[in-house]
């Protein structure tokens, strides 16, 4: 088994990565599992895009680790709000993590343009880096929605309970985490990166 360190301190975000890359031959470590020499701060995110993101969280877990690492960066795109809140959506309020802020601030924002329901879509990258820091390979995913005014479900986190998927016509915050996991951003990001995963381990000798 290759110990491979799941870079992210969002509890919700360690359990579906941790579904959904079960079954792969990796031992996959959050921060609770880490020796006290291995901890690490989470890297600031200073990049412009999602991939960019992704590979500083990775590569700093990995060099701070010894071990090869994942991290992901993902988040909502509203095309009629010229892509907001994209890379910043996780502190689109100021304060990072602030769920109820940032769905309130983008809501507010919609409504001044008088947007109904305006087109939405969730995306991700995943990066998986080597212990030196550098990147081995991303996996990158999207899921396609509708954005609504009222909040809906008590599942999820994030923007989920503002994000309806029509084909479903449930937000992800009423969905079941296997539903939401067989059609998330986050999940086809992963099962990009699980294609490729095996080769590419192999080829590294590892």
């Amino acid at each position: 088994m290759i110990p491979v360190v799941l870079a992210t301190g969002n509890p919700h975000k360690l359990v579906e990565l941790r579904s959904l890359l079960d079954g792969l031959p990796l031992a996959l470590l959050g921060p609770g599992d880490l020796s006290p020499d291995q901890s690490f701060d989470g890297a600031e995110e200073t990049g412009d895009t999602f991939a960019a993101n992704a590979d500083l969280k990775a590569a700093h877990a990995a060099r701070a680790t010894g071990c090869h690492a994942i991290a992901d960066d993902s988040g909502l795109e509203i095309d009629a709000l010229d892509g907001r809140p994209g890379v910043n959506s996780a502190r689109y309020a100021g304060e990072h993590g602030d769920d109820l802020a940032n769905n309130a601030k983008l809501i507010a924002e919609a409504n001044e343009l008088g947007l109904v329901r305006p087109l939405a879509r969730f995306r991700c990258v995943v990066s998986l880096a080597r212990p030196d820091g550098s990147i081995l390979l991303r996996g990158e995913g999207a899921c396609e929605g509708q954005l609504i005014e009222e909040a809906r479900g008590g599942g999820g986190f994030g923007y989920d309970p503002h994000f309806l998927v029509p084909s479903l016509g449930k937000t992800f915050a009423e969905v079941s985490s296997a539903e939401k996991n067989a059609m998330s951003h986050r999940a086809r990001a992963l099962a990009d990166l699980r294609n490729q995963l095996a080769g590419v381990l192999l080829a590294e000798g590892v």
